[in-house]
């Protein structure tokens, strides 16, 4: 689960409680504390998880850039959130999730910026939980799909969006303009 997501997903259902995400499909018992939504306070803990993102696709930021950019969303900004993965005082992932709007989609769409699990982690389960966990609640929010991108070769990744209800939108390519 460490890639750089872009596919669609309508969002449907959803379960949260005391600021708490859990399973959709776990619907009796104590809430599953598997995410959090991340405050600024959770910088020290999510830097080392983002700079294994980078690290891993060969995104090249200064730790200034890099800090500079978590810390809007860590504060709240409109735009978009932070979500850990796993016990709040140990994370082993985390998900960012940034905001728009379509008029096709009719309303706020999401997109998974970056998602990352830990790789001694990997292969348990633990990508799939934090996004059946992470999209129902997003629908609760308004959101009304998240698209996402992967890399062509990460076969691994795409059978896990797949499993989470993600498919390719034939008709389309992401393009991007940085300049």
């Amino acid at each position: 689960a460490c890639h750089r997501p872009r596919a669609q997903l309508h969002l449907h259902g959803t379960d949260q409680r005391r600021g708490l995400l859990r399973p959709a499909h776990r619907k009796t018992g104590p809430p599953m504390k598997l995410l959090h939504l991340a405050r600024p306070d959770d910088m020290e803990k999510l830097l080392p998880l983002v700079e294994g993102f980078h690290a891993h696709h060969g995104i090249t930021l200064s730790d200034e850039k890099r800090q500079a950019a978590l810390m809007p969303l860590l504060e709240g900004i409109p735009h978009g959130m932070i979500y850990l993965a796993g016990p709040r005082k140990a994370p082993v992932g985390y998900i960012i999730i940034t905001l728009g709007y379509s008029v096709e989609l009719g309303g706020i769409e999401g997109f998974i910026d970056e998602f990352f699990i830990r790789e001694k982690v990997r292969g348990r389960g633990m990508g799939h939980e934090v996004l059946t966990t992470l999209l129902p609640a997003l629908k609760d929010h308004g959101i009304k799909a998240l698209h996402l991108e992967v890399e062509r070769n990460n076969e691994t990744a795409q059978r896990l969006y797949k499993r989470a209800g993600f498919e390719a939108r034939e008709n389309y390519i992401l393009m991007t303009r940085t300049r």
